[in-house]
């Protein structure tokens, strides 16, 4: 999920909280056309911000970046990983939900 795409999807939910009537949209165009365009969109994100953080520690140890930028990369990309691993098990949880349905 880009910042773009959070920062809109606050904002729907902040004007639906302040009382306005119109239901949060989802742009398509910046999230993907389906839900496999936006797995694909938050693993190359996750992908980007370890290579971030690489590159961060390669830097500590060469002398060219500080330990509070590592860090910083660290956590972020533990975040993101963290968030990923919670979706893939909700997702897994439901596909479980709907094999137990009967037919």
């Amino acid at each position: 999920m880009t910042p773009t795409i959070a920062a809109g999807a606050y904002s729907s939910i902040a004007k639906l909280a302040s009382g306005g009537a119109s239901p949060p949209t989802v742009d398509k165009t910046a999230a993907g056309a389906d839900f496999g365009g936006m797995l694909q969109q938050a693993m190359k994100g996750i992908s980007d911000s370890g290579k971030t953080a690489e590159t961060s520690a390669i830097g500590m140890t060469q002398g060219k970046s500080d330990v509070v930028d590592v860090v910083t990369a660290l956590a972020d990309t533990q975040t993101a990983l963290e968030t990923m691993v919670a979706i893939r098990d909700r997702v897994i949880s439901a596909y479980e939900d709907i094999l137990r349905m009967p037919m």
